[in-house]
């Protein structure tokens, strides 16, 4: 086993500003949003958000429109949208795991500790996958009701 595998590429907030921007743009009024007004609506920094907003293109999770009209918008039906898409998409690192293993030394037990250590955060990963498969993001805006959409550009 590689186990440099068990950290993905992206921090795990980028999980939570990814689901917080897909929320606001499943919404029906939302036809497209421009990156730095979902940043603003959900106080986070627009470079980051469209570094992010960018992966899930790429993902096939979003779609963008350029020009006066644009922004994102997304590419499908958000309850056909599972969240462990979104997860599998950003390529969320584990941070239980980095944690563990970084409590492991080079020696040989601590070599045997890492190896142990990715192993089970490897299991524990698949079982987040199963779950987060479990909900939509249509699921999660319905649950939502607490923002106005209508504050949005494309409304």
């Amino acid at each position: 086993m590689n186990s440099e595998k068990c950290v993905g590429s992206h921090h795990p907030k980028w999980f939570g500003l990814a689901l917080q921007a897909l929320v606001i743009l499943s919404k029906d009024s939302v036809k497209t949003c421009p990156s730095a007004e979902l940043a603003v609506y959900i106080q986070s920094e627009a470079t980051l958000l469209r570094r992010i907003l960018a992966t899930l293109v790429k993902g096939g999770i979003l779609d963008t429109r350029e020009g006066r009209e644009g922004g994102y918008r997304l590419r499908r039906d958000p309850y056909s949208i599972s969240l462990a898409e979104v997860y599998s998409v950003l390529q969320v690192s584990d941070p239980l795991c980095f944690g563990i293993k970084e409590t492991t030394g080079t020696h040989s037990f601590g070599l045997e500790m890492k190896e142990i250590f990715c192993e089970l955060t490897t299991e524990m990963d698949r079982s987040l996958i199963k779950l987060l498969e479990r909900y939509t993001v249509g699921q999660i805006a319905e649950r939502a009701n607490g923002y106005r959409a209508s504050s949005l550009a494309g409304t």
